[in-house]
């Protein structure tokens, strides 16, 4: 069997790249030029130079696939146009590419996310009936790249993920989080409910989606089943730091200048930061929540790492690997 991964160096596509390797496949890898290779040493895997946002780097790769997973994407960008370049443009570039070069294709997985839909309304998770309200420039370009592939169902056997807020080790952004209460003092704008995934579990429902025949042509929401409150994350993550943190209290219309000044210290040090304002839009949603009803109905999908657990692994591995 023979797979190939987009944003294969990245915290979604390098365990993706782990467990598929682990299991037999035939692996490869679509790297960026000067992409950070790390996460990949030690495994068995073809890596090829390309750029989803270039069409024609893509055209001598992909070929010959059993599997196509797209997981590469910008989570953070320095502007709206950067997230419809890449999470947009790139998956088209790639869907009409393998729709041309690679007939043999048994399944297309794209990995959005629940931002593609968007933040629960009054009180309602979402379901397969309900119409997609992204709040982000992220969650828009996402839900784009979700019609791109749509696009292209007359050729190609697709299946779409939505996954909820995902963590584990190697995860940068969800760190930000366990470093701030790590500190002791976390901004804190009131309590709200949110669904979690931890990595491996994803990566067990990404497989099934390209196995099951149920899942061809299909768009599932992703999470442990779980609702979880700010408050009762932020609880756990200090009870397996073993710290206590103070919940410094800011009112929600500040939000947007927090954004401002992260995007302006981040231009500053010549990066980009989850602080910004795009991402300030979809913290003044409270509840950010899907369950996995239908994924578990129709796929056996079965997450079996509870929160607990799955932060207790992720803080022991910063801790070995020196990001705490």
């Amino acid at each position: 069997m023979k797979a190939l991964i987009t944003g294969a160096t990245g915290f979604i596509g390098s365990h993706l790249a782990e467990k598929l390797n682990k299991t037999g496949y035939a692996v490869s890898c679509l790297v960026r030029n000067r992409s950070d290779l790390k996460w990949l040493e030690g495994m068995k895997v073809t890596v090829y130079e390309g750029d989803c946002c270039d069409r024609a780097s893509l055209k001598t790769v992909i070929r010959g696939f059993d599997y196509i997973f797209h997981c590469a994407g910008l989570t953070k960008a320095s502007s709206i146009g950067d997230f419809d370049t890449v999470n947009f443009r790139g998956t088209e570039n790639v869907v009409s590419v393998a729709s041309e070069n690679n007939p043999g294709l048994k399944r297309f997985v794209f990995l959005s996310s629940l931002s593609a839909f968007g933040p629960a309304l009054n009180g309602k998770g979402p379901d397969q009936t309900m119409e997609p309200h992204p709040v982000s420039g992220y969650g828009r370009s996402k839900l784009k790249g979700e019609a791109a592939v749509l696009s292209y169902q007359d050729s190609i056997p697709f299946t779409i993920l939505r996954p909820s807020a995902v963590y584990g080790p190697r995860d940068r952004e969800f760190f930000l989080l366990i470093k701030m209460i790590k500190s002791g003092i976390l901004p804190y704008w009131g309590n709200g409910s949110v669904s979690l995934l931890y990595i491996d579990d994803l990566i067990d429902c990404m497989i099934l989606a390209s196995q099951k025949d149920e899942a061809e042509g299909r768009t599932y929401f992703v999470s442990d089943g779980g609702d979880y409150t700010n408050d009762s994350i932020i609880d756990a993550i200090a009870s397996a730091l073993s710290t206590r943190v103070f919940k410094l209290k800011l009112p929600k219309p500040i939000l947007p200048a927090i954004g401002f000044f992260g995007e302006r210290i981040s231009k500053i040090m010549g990066n980009t930061s989850m602080v910004n304002r795009d991402k300030m839009e979809e913290l003044k949603y409270s509840n950010w929540v899907c369950g996995n009803t239908e994924v578990r109905d129709e796929l056996g999908f079965d997450p079996h790492i509870s929160f607990q657990q799955g932060i207790q692994w992720t803080i022991d591995w910063y801790r070995t690997h020196k990001w705490l």
